[in-house]
């Protein structure tokens, strides 16, 4: 069997190999949209094609919707011509449950894919009434049209340079002067979707376009009047996107090829992204967004999209960051590579970390906002009892630890200003965050509790955590004495002061415990049991 609009054909074959078909006109859907595109999609990659693009195939076998996706790439090039245009755009979507049980169906809502680059094809989708939503997953870097330092990138420079006419550099100016088309064209409304993972994502994306739009007017290329009609026409609703979907497994391939399907390769292209015919992913997701499509919308809701108001989406943001998902993500990180872990997983089978894991969520179960549509608990004890243990999910924590630095204030700084902040709850209670808070102060060290080295995860702030903890050695506690002071009273790096916090003294001792030796880490963690 081949995953193609031929190959497909062979019905009886793919549900022998219990892989479900679309139950749609393939043909009669590509066509219906490139006459009255509704959708267009930004960033082609694994999460899109496995969540996005399986809402779509929902929506399609329902009768929901006539029309697909058009998928548009504007980073990788290559996931285009190795796996878009092999396979028809088609994609096998792979479910894997806690027992590892696999639930497969071929995904063919994505109606055509290109690249960004074929401005033709962009502009003519762009200028048709019928188009609705523009939708990203770019990852959160993809909206950053400035450095730290706040200049401007080199693309959005360049194309900001070069006017609306003629970029193809940066996804922002690629996307503000497919809404210049449109506005040249009729200035019919549209919505701007951000559906990637990280707050305030709308704000970020209408931020990222703005300051295209608002260079080129300094430049003589627009006027006033496009200005006025992205803030006035174009909506940038804000969203919340929860789905693992890690690397393409390759105990995924096996099984897919042992059931005759040809073809699987897991693909590395030359910018490191990692693809392949299939997507494997939890079961699990959530994806909210607020209800805001001045041009209309897909019937969303029929395939299980929340549509609600920004607050409701701000709150499940922050419930699922600060509470009952990231913090625990982040804490079985540093702790995974202190004692050898390579699976998140594994370490659920630990007694010490699922115990851990739990008291972080109960911690921030105290002052977590319910965002009213999904409950806070059901989310957590989800997360703590099917998805993070699940080994059909082979994410590691070394990868999860990347960036730790940026991490800390959201998923954990949060939660202790709500404690200082309440008449009811004391902030020196606490007790699982502070563990983590020295736990990667210890892994910041790159010893792990057997007291061999390893590599850190990049982080942007390696070179000055470094520093701070110059002189402390692993097996000599002594050596902490006075050196985490200044640390601890960085609001940047913690999200409040910890000395006012009334934590400093916590996380100083528990630092200290961990330094005594091989296998103190273990015994402070074993606390949690």
């Amino acid at each position: 069997m081949k995953l193609t609009r031929l190959g497909i054909r062979q019905a009886d074959e793919w549900r022998g190999a219990a892989v479900r078909l679309p139950e749609f006109d393939i043909d009669a859907m590509r066509s219906a949209t490139a006459e009255q595109p509704e959708w267009i999609h930004f960033g082609a990659g694994n999460i899109f094609r496995g969540f996005i693009g399986s809402i779509a195939q929902r929506l399609l076998n329902g009768k929901k919707s006539e029309t697909g996706i058009i998928a548009v790439e504007s980073f990788d090039f290559e996931m285009i011509d190795r796996i878009y245009e092999k396979h028809d755009n088609l994609t096998i979507n792979v479910l894997v449950g806690k027992e590892g049980e696999l639930n497969a169906e071929v995904l063919a809502g994505i109606a055509e894919a290109f690249k960004s680059t074929e401005r033709e094809r962009l502009l003519k989708a762009a200028a048709a009434p019928s188009l609705k939503m523009i939708s990203f997953t770019i990852t959160e870097k993809g909206y950053a049209v400035t450095d730290a330092a706040g200049n401007l990138t080199e693309a959005a420079a360049e194309d900001i340079k070069n006017g609306p006419d003629a970029v193809h550099k940066h996804t922002m100016s690629i996307a503000a002067s497919m809404l210049y088309h449109r506005f040249k064209n009729g200035a019919m409304p549209i919505a701007a979707v951000s559906m990637d993972n990280c707050s305030h994502n709308g704000e970020k994306l209408k931020n990222g376009v703005m300051r295209i739009i608002k260079a080129w007017k300094e430049n003589g290329f627009i006027d006033d009047a496009f200005e006025k009609y992205a803030e006035e026409k174009v909506s940038f609703p804000w969203s919340m996107i929860d789905k693992i979907t890690p690397r393409p497994d390759e105990k995924i391939k096996a099984r897919l090829e042992q059931s005759g399907i040809e073809d699987m390769d897991i693909i590395v292209t030359s910018k490191h992204t990692y693809t392949a015919p299939f997507v494997n992913a939890e079961i699990p997701e959530y994806l909210v967004i607020e209800d805001d499509f001045p041009n209309g919308r897909p019937q969303l809701e029929a395939a299980g999209v929340y549509m609600t108001d920004r607050e409701t989406v701000n709150r499940a943001e922050t419930m699922k960051v600060t509470t009952c998902l990231n913090p625990l993500h982040t804490g079985l990180a540093v702790f995974g590579c202190l004692l050898g872990y390579t699976e998140i997983w594994r370490e659920m089978a630990d007694p010490a970390l699922a115990g851990l894991a739990k008291a972080i969520a109960d911690e921030g179960m105290k002052v977590v906002v319910n965002p009213g549509i999904i409950d806070p608990s059901a989310f957590a004890r989800e997360v703590l009892c099917e998805r993070l243990p699940n080994p059909g999910i082979p994410d590691t924590p070394q990868r999860i630890a990347t960036d730790t630095s940026q991490k800390i204030p959201v998923r954990y700084g949060e939660t202790i200003k709500s404690y200082t902040a309440s008449e009811t709850l004391d902030a020196s209670s606490l007790d699982a965050i502070p563990t983590v808070i020295a736990g990667w102060l210890r892994y910041l060290l790159a010893v792990d509790d057997g007291g061999r080295a390893f590599e850190p995860s990049p982080d942007p702030m390696s070179a000055q955590l470094k520093e701070l903890l110059s002189g402390i050695e692993p097996g000599k506690p002594e050596t902490a004495a006075g050196k985490l002071d200044k640390l601890l009273s960085n609001e940047n790096i913690f999200g409040v002061d910890l000395n006012k916090a009334g934590l400093s003294e916590k996380v100083k001792s528990i630092f200290a415990e961990m330094l005594e030796g091989s296998g103190a880490v273990r015994r402070v963690l074993n606390r949690f049991i």
